[in-house]
């Protein structure tokens, strides 16, 4: 066979299998959302009619998300949680960045390496591990002083502590990156005008990152938003999104209301996504 024939069935093939890849990610998202406005009390087929009563009604059977007083108490502590990972996965990131990136020290590559490994941990074991470690600190200090610490028990802390565990990685590796592009010499010119180090941190470094501090805030937000695996052994009453849709789904089972949380959701991470995007464009370019 000519490479003048070879290459149109290559290029056709490659399309083909990229048509295939987008499909399979995309036909359960489209077939949630799709399910999501069914007049029915079932997800699935055959289609009964659109409606928005998974949505916004108030009345049984057909309760909508927005009525929904559990799923709404579910979102209220995943958006909590999902701050709170943010706000300290961003600022342990940052340190990180300029630890690795601006010293040396004995040791730096085993450091790094130990960064990134709760990346390739699984969420179960890191549940596991953090809730077995924080019950036996807690029990211990118990028998000794009699003292109970709640913080340490099944809860929104030991949540917020096992996400932010691995969470923290990913800022790191993405302020990281920003922070290997910075031009040195634009901190040199502040120094040499008289700045303070506190001043050139704050109006010249950081302005820098904040593209990517930003990205990574919303990142992390993200991830901790859609995570079950740690959550679900650190979980105490105070039971975030997803584990609330986990027991409804075991208790219940499948119904339109999931569906619609599902569309709303997605709805609500491909808008931060793009807006994680489009602010780590380089505007310098």
């Amino acid at each position: 066979m000519s490479q003048a024939v070879q290459q149109p069935l290559l290029r056709n093939g490659y399309r083909f299998y990229m048509l295939l890849f987008f499909v399979f990610l995309a036909a359960p998202l489209v077939a949630a959302g799709v399910f999501a406005f069914n007049d029915s009390m079932f997800p699935s087929l055959p289609w009964r009619g659109f409606t928005l009563d998974w949505f916004f009604n108030d009345v049984d059977p057909k309760i909508g998300m927005f009525h929904d007083r559990r799923l709404l108490r579910g979102l209220y502590y995943s958006f909590l949680i999902g701050s709170m990972v943010a706000v300290l996965s961003v600022f342990v990131g940052t340190c990180n960045a300029f630890l690795f990136v601006r010293y040396e020290f004995r040791g730096k590559n085993f450091f790094y390496i130990l960064m990134i490994l709760p990346l390739v941990i699984p969420g179960v074991i890191l549940g596991i591990s953090i809730l077995a470690m924080a019950s036996n600190i807690a029990n211990g200090v118990e028998k000794s002083v009699g003292i109970e610490l709640e913080l340490l028990r099944p809860g929104i802390f030991l949540v917020v502590l096992g996400q932010f565990s691995f969470i923290t990685t990913i800022s790191s590796l993405i302020i990281t990156a920003r922070l290997k592009k910075f031009d040195n010499t634009m901190e040199e010119a502040a120094y040499n005008l008289g700045a303070t180090r506190a001043r050139v941190l704050r109006t010249v470094t950081l302005p820098f990152l904040r593209p990517a501090m930003i990205a990574a805030a919303i990142v992390a937000f993200l991830v901790s938003f859609e995570n079950f695996n740690t959550t679900l052994f650190l979980v105490g009453s105070e039971a975030p999104l997803t584990i609330t849709m986990y027991d409804r789904m075991v208790k219940v089972g499948s119904t339109p209301v999931l569906n619609a949380v599902s569309f709303f959701l997605m709805l609500g991470s491909a808008l931060l996504a793009l807006v994680s995007v489009l602010i780590q464009r380089d505007k310098t370019t």
